[in-house]
Formats: structure tokens, C-alpha cells, sequence
């Protein structure tokens, strides 16, 4: 339902998806007068690895939204195994954790938790257009204070205003590209692969990261899902995608039925086509605001560079930036200055993380030393728990990242 256009909103949200919803969810706490806009409608699917990790179950918790999220259909995780391109494995148990927060992760079809999220923000906007096309962006005076589109099945332009845009509109970002934000560098993208699978074999309560030769560097994923389905995917750095001209089609295909892989799937079925999509990751410290606006989620490039998992930090951005707009609100300062404390509140927090997991990237494509790793925790539980404390950001992942660390596990 849309409202007169001469309303002003002070928080306009392009994108529905986790980070939207999150930030919707959040405005309504800080008492944000709020329009949340997406261009589909919802359910919609999303191509995705699908896993919540702990970092997403701490907002949703926060939300009071973990118990509604658990009865979802989908699987719970509480282990993570890493796999050596020499096939070693080791399984992290992540219940081994200090921070009962991040004993349990969840794995679900981004077509539900999306949905289910987006419900959740819908029915504390105070409007929400779904099918809507945002084309433009409104500027006066050097500041965005607005948003014009159009929405299905309709031939007038609409124009909403508002004191801040989000842009939460995904990888190919509108807001991104208006404002001038947006730039595709092969070295700070991932390309992915998703295919779902009914009948593979071996699944349990773990998610599968494993680092075969066939996309070095990057990985080859098994996540479990509900009634015997299984997320499958491959991905790899973009620049190293192209330099080694992979396809990942093939790439998938061969590692599946490779002779380590293919008795997992020999009952195995695919429920779709490989179906492929774009991830740019927090390698780079990218700018995420101006004047009368800020990024969040993959329009921001949040994706974590040695995991590929993004969900959590779009809903760490979310609720970040919605502090910052109510901040600006209550000051009536949405210059560019003011809304760079969104920024830096955020790099404070995972900017660290970030940077290390970038650091790991480039040492995945050093073969010997993955396998050196994962042998050395796969025969020892005190390197399976620093590896569970650097996901649980117990122990710093900046160890990883330091050649003493490597020296240590030889003496281990």
C-alpha cells in the first residue's frame, strides 16, 4: 500500500533481504518512521551457501527472534569439518565454545529465512512496498534525500522521500552504483556455484568446508538441510577464477564425482541446475556512506573473505547503521561527516576479522600449508579447540596469520 509522496521517512530501505529486514526490525526499536522497499516479492529465492552462523543467531537473539528461527525447516549445525585438498579432515565441534551464543548454527533454504525475515519487518514498517522498482535516487543539493521507481504493474513513476537511504539492495546495488560506490575488482569478488542435492550421503550436524585442488584458492561445500536435502556449491576467487580460466561447472561436476567425493553421491540427485551468483567480500575496506546515505550487506562488501558468509555481518551493518540514523535524526545532521561514525563503529568491530580472514584467503592458495593445518587438527583436539576459539573470536584469528603460529603446531 503506498502512502501520499509528499511523507517523509526517516529511514528509506532498499532491499528486503537479511540486512533490510534487520534494519527495519531495528528502526521500529529506535522509533524510525520507516518505508522498507524490494524489488521482488517475497517468498524469492537466493542463491546462497544458506548457513546462519553464530554471529546471525547472536542479532536474531537480540531481535527475540532465535526460537521462531529454530522451528523453521532446515538443519541445526554444531560442527565444522574442514577438509584438506589431501582429503585429511577435521572436525571443529563448535559446543566447545565458552560463548554459549555460538554453540548452535542453522543452515536454511534462503527462500524461508528470507521470507520469514522479511514478515517479521513488514509488520513493523510503517510501509512496505514489495514488486518496487527503485531507479533512481533523488539528490538536492549534494545530499540523497530519496528514492524514485516504479513498482510492477504500474506505468507512473513513484518518488518517496526520506532523511537517510539504506542501500541494502544486494551485490548489484542501485544505491551503490548512483552514488558512485560501486566497483567490480576480481580480486575482492568470489563466484559461487549452488546446486541442492536429495540423497547424499554422511549427513549430519555439521557443515563441510573442503579445500580441493580444483579451486585453489577457494572450497567445495556440503551443508545439510532438512529431510535428507543438502546444499552442495564450489566457489573461488574471481581473479584466480579467471587467470586459471576455471569453469565451475565443470569444476563441481569433477570434484563430486571424483573418487573421494562420488560414494557420497552415488545415490544422489540434483533438484535444480547450478545455479551461480556473485559475492564481494570484505577484503577491502569499501566506503559505505554519504551524504543521506549508507550501505549495508553485500552492497557495502561485508562477506567474510576466507569463509564466504555474509549473512551475519549484513545484520551486524544493519543494526549499526540504524543507531547512526537515529543519532542523525535526533541531531538533523545527515551530512557525510556525521554518518561515517556508521563506518567506523563497523570496521571497529569486524574490520579486524575482516582483514585477517583476507590474510587467510591468500594463504588457502599455499596447498601444503592448508593440509599442514588440517592434518595437525585432525590428530589434535587442542588445535581443534584454538580453531573453535578463533571462530568463536576467542582466540585471535590473527594467530592464523602469524608464521609462529605454524611454528607452534610444529612442536605440537
Amino acid at each position: 500500500m503506498q502512502t501520499p509522496n509528499n511523507e517523509i521517512y526517516d529511514l528509506i530501505v532498499v532491499g528486503g533481504g537479511p540486512a533490510g529486514a534487520t534494519a527495519a526490525l531495528y528502526a521500529r526499536r529506535h522509533g524510525l518512521k520507516t518505508l522498507l522497499l524490494d524489488r521482488a516479492r517475497f517468498p524469492r529465492d537466493k542463491i546462497c551457501g544458506d548457513a546462519l552462523s553464530g554471529k546471525a543467531v547472536t542479532v536474531l537473539r537480540d531481535l527475540g527472534l532465535v526460537n521462531k528461527v529454530s522451528d523453521l525447516p532446515g538443519a541445526v549445525v554444531h560442527t565444522v569439518t574442514f577438509g584438506s585438498p589431501d582429503h585429511t579432515e577435521a572436525a571443529v565441534d563448535l559446543t566447545r565454545s565458552n560463548r554459549r551464543d555460538l554453540l548452535t548454527g542453522f543452515v536454511i533454504r534462503r527462500h524461508i529465512f528470507d521470507a520469514f525475515l522479511f514478515r517479521e519487518a513488514r509488520n513493523v514498517a510503517d510501509t512496505c512496498i514489495e514488486s518496487f522498482n527503485v531507479r533512481d535516487l533523488i539528490v538536492e543539493n549534494g545530499q540523497v534525500c530519496g528514492v524514485r521507481g516504479k513498482q510492477a504493474g504500474r506505468p507512473e513513476t513513484v518518488d518517496f522521500r526520506g532523511r537517510i537511504v539504506l542501500g541494502a539492495d544486494g551485490f548489484n546495488s542501485i544505491v551503490a552504483r548512483k552514488t558512485g560506490l560501486y566497483k567490480h575488482e576480481p580480486r575482492h569478488w568470489i563466484v559461487a556455484l549452488r546446486c541442492y542435492y536429495q540423497n547424499v550421503r554422511g549427513l549430519t550436524d555439521q557443515i563441510e568446508l573442503h579445500y580441493v585442488d580444483a579451486v585453489i584458492p577457494g572450497y567445495f561445500w556440503i551443508f545439510p538441510l532438512e529431510n535428507g536435502c543438502a546444499n552442495v556449491g564450489i566457489g573461488m576467487v574471481h581473479k584466480y577464477l579467471k587467470r586459471q580460466d576455471v569453469d565451475l561447472k565443470i569444476a563441481l561436476d569433477q570434484t563430486i564425482h571424483s573418487p573421494y567425493f562420488r560414494g557420497r553421491f552415488a545415490d544422489a540427485a540434483p533438484l535444480e541446475a547450478p545455479v551461480g551468483w556473485n559475492l564481494p567480500v570484505g577484503s577491502k575496506h569499501r566506503k559505505t556512506y554519504g551524504s543521506g546515505f549508507m550501505l549495508i550487506g553485500d552492497s557495502a562488501g561485508l562477506i567474510d573473505p576466507f569463509t564466504g558468509e555474509g549473512i551475519g555481518n549484513a545484520m551486524y551493518a544493519a543494526r549499526y547503521a540504524v543507531q547512526c540514523a537515529k543519532e542523525a535524526c535526533d541531531a538533523g545532521d545527515f551530512s557525510g561527516k556525521f554518518l561515517s561514525r556508521y563506518d567506523d563503529r563497523l570496521w571497529d568491530d569486524i574490520g579486524d576479522e575482516l582483514k585477517v580472514s583476507a590474510r587467510l584467503q591468500q594463504i588457502g592458495r599455499l596447498r601444503f600449508l592448508v593440509n599442514f593445518v588440517i592434518r595437525k587438527a585432525e590428530k589434535s583436539q587442542e588445535v581443534r579447540d584454538i580453531l573453535c576459539g578463533m571462530m568463536a573470536n576467542e582466540v585471535p584469528k590473527k594467530q592464523l596469520a602469524n608464521p609462529l603460529f605454524y611454528l607452534k603446531l610444529l612442536l605440537m
